[in-house]
């Protein structure tokens, strides 16, 4: 996934900010009963590895009695996923942090893998509220929120403004837009990531939740996905690829896929996370100075998008918990995350940057993508996330090619997601 490849770069980037906080001599508990410090290893996803020595120089310059090691996983999310599960379940003490997707918290915490933290060692409220609740189960903390993401609608502004229309705040102006305007201007109307993987996932539960519905209870414990909003979600899509305005090439579509579709001027609107608006913008891109970006439409206003990022926890085998926990609070202080946006474009949880004006001037987008962030909700909490996000795939992917109606679709889920609940 994009994201886990940029979180892996935004933890380079902030090791070398870091080395600035070496004089601060701040000290605190780490959420793991152990107060031991010493050296540490950072586990992450891999990516631009060229910038490796000189920020661990840097960073173990400052801190000689905790150096960090980074580990770079592959690139693949679930090949990140899939190493640290193997590392965790044999009791070694290799990883001390881990940076993981925040769907996987659930499913680490209910394992046992990684560690509760201590809510008041860590300025919870200054951060975007939602990302606090990706990082919690069952009531407790388990990790801290690092980088956060929210989907949103960008539009080729440009087509719009020639047709004196306004972007689309609710599914039927998407779909009439995209249906009418579209097709005058040689472009499929609209597209996100349908391929059969984690972002099917989210894009059916944005579309769930726009329309009122759930797939799970908020702790996993109840099915709730065979109800009339849930059938509304999946029909906005199924009607989309029954009427055309959603092509059927959009189905093979992951992130990168729909980004360079948009990029290339061949789409009116696209969903995808913020880190399209810094690629569109670019030299060479055909839509650079053409296009804008809203919150995700909804059935009668602004919809609900999924809150994407990445979490840091401790891991249950740590070495050193409580210099883990110091490397935590200082990924997670005002100034790296400044840094991770600026230097990694990565967005941050710090709720003070997206009303920084300076920062507003060199990202436009941040008072959407804000307000996007505010109105996300996280993944389906579960335990066995993984095969909930399957199940998920593999029914919306028949309803999108209209092998299954959404009645049809929302009972079978909630069939096959019944043994997967935490209460059967």
């Amino acid at each position: 996934m994009r994201w886990m490849r940029a979180a892996g770069r935004a933890l380079l980037v902030g090791a070398v900010v870091l080395a600035g906080y070496a004089g601060f001599g701040v000290r605190a508990d780490a959420g793991a009963a152990s107060g031991a410090r010493g050296p540490l290893t950072l586990v992450t996803a891999g990516d631009l590895t060229d910038y490796l020595p000189p920020l661990l120089d840097d960073w173990n310059d400052a801190h000689p009695d905790e150096r960090v090691t980074l580990v770079e996983l592959p690139d693949s999310a679930d090949e990140t996923r899939a190493q640290m599960i193997s590392e965790l379940r044999s009791g070694r003490d290799r990883f001390d942090v881990l940076n993981i997707d925040v769907a996987w918290t659930s499913e680490f915490a209910a394992a046992g893998w990684i560690s509760p933290l201590r809510r008041d060692r860590f300025p919870l409220d200054a951060f975007l509220r939602p990302v606090v609740d990706t990082a919690t189960f069952d009531g407790r903390l388990y990790a801290v929120p690092y980088v956060t993401n929210a989907g949103m609608l960008y539009y080729r502004k440009d087509v719009l403004d020639r047709e004196g229309e306004e972007p689309p705040r609710t599914w039927e102006d998407l779909a009439r837009q995209a249906r009418t305007i579209a097709p005058r201007y040689g472009l499929d109307g609209y597209a996100g990531q349908f391929l059969p993987y984690e972002g099917l996932t989210v894009n059916v539960t944005e579309a769930v939740h726009s329309a009122g519905g759930s797939i799970l209870r908020d702790d996993g414990a109840r099915v709730t996905v065979d109800s009339d909003a849930a059938r509304a979600g999946l029909r906005s899509l199924a009607d989309g690829v029954r009427d055309g305005w959603i092509s059927r090439e959009a189905l093979g579509y992951k992130e990168e896929e729909s980004r360079q579709a948009f990029q290339d001027g061949r789409l009116l609107f696209l969903r995808n996370w913020p880190y399209v608006y810094a690629d569109a913008s670019a030299e060479g891109s055909k839509v650079a100075g053409r296009f804008g970006a809203v919150p995700l439409p909804g059935p009668d206003g602004p919809g609900t998008s999924v809150l994407g990022g990445s979490n840091l926890a401790v891991s249950s085998h740590a070495r050193h918990p409580a210099s883990a926990a110091d490397l935590i609070s200082y990924l997670t202080s005002e100034r790296v995350q400044r840094q991770i946006l600026t230097k990694g474009s990565l967005p941050p949880v710090r709720a003070a940057l997206y009303e920084d004006p300076e920062l507003i001037r060199a990202y436009p987008y941040l008072p959407t993508l804000r307000q996007s962030v505010l109105s996300a909700v996280p993944r389906p909490k579960s335990p066995r996330y993984d095969q909930v996000s399957l199940a998920v795939q593999a029914v919306a992917q028949d309803v999108m090619a209209l092998r299954q109606t959404p009645e049809q679709a929302a009972a079978r889920l909630a069939r096959e997601l019944g043994p997967l609940s935490r209460k059967g």
